[in-house]
């Protein structure tokens, strides 16, 4: 959505940290070892009645790294075909910078001093991509090194679920398992989870006062 406007009162509501849906797709479970192979991200921001809202979403194919590891196991459970001619993959270096850009942006525009990662499983998506921002030697990694948003929580504690397309049905959002495990699709279902799951308990809740 190009004509996303963001404004500080997501700075405001998350301590002055921007929630940002990441989701990677891989060639196995070990950061170090394992290719990155796909990553996503969807930018939040927040409307006039303080209500949580998916807002971008930017993503890329990424090229394994020298050396790197890819389990046939992984390939089999995402659809990934590493070698597709069609894949137009960027080293993790051009992804992750290409990435990350839109993103400082949006941090920006919002009043927020750094972004947070929001996950389903999220240490995994936040292990995978510190790994490759070390890799990479980026030295302005625009997200919290350790703190995170796991809808895996918060799902478990909303609705009692903590699979993602059982906890996205329970909030009553649409599910097609035949775009699942695409880096887009996850990040965008992990960003309305989100969401709901916020929304729900502050309109239930009332707004929360800033913290100072």
């Amino acid at each position: 959505m190009s004509d996303t406007i963001y404004n500080s009162a997501i700075a405001h509501r998350f301590r002055g940290y921007l929630p940002v849906v990441v989701d990677v797709e891989t060639g196995g479970f070990d950061a170090s070892k394992d290719a990155l192979l796909e990553i996503a991200a969807t930018t939040l921001a927040m409307d006039e009645q303080g209500l949580l809202h998916p807002a971008e979403t930017f993503a890329h194919h990424i090229a394994p790294f020298e050396g790197a590891n890819i389990d046939p196991k992984a390939l089999e459970f995402n659809g990934i075909d590493p070698d597709h001619p069609f894949r137009e993959a960027l080293t993790e270096s051009d992804g992750l910078k290409q990435l990350f850009a839109p993103i400082r942006k949006a941090i920006k525009a919002s009043g927020c001093k750094r972004a947070i990662l929001v996950g389903h499983n999220a240490f995994f998506d936040l292990g995978f991509l510190n790994a490759a921002v070390a890799r990479c030697g980026i030295k302005r990694n625009p997200f919290h090194p350790f703190s995170t948003f796991d809808t895996v929580s918060l799902a478990g504690m909303a609705y009692g679920q903590t699979v993602l397309a059982k906890a996205a049905k329970a909030a009553g959002l649409d599910w097609d398992s035949a775009q699942a495990h695409s880096a887009i699709y996850d990040t965008e279902q992990t960003a309305r989870l989100f969401c709901t799951i916020i929304n729900q308990w502050q309109q239930a809740c009332g707004t929360p006062a800033p913290l100072e």
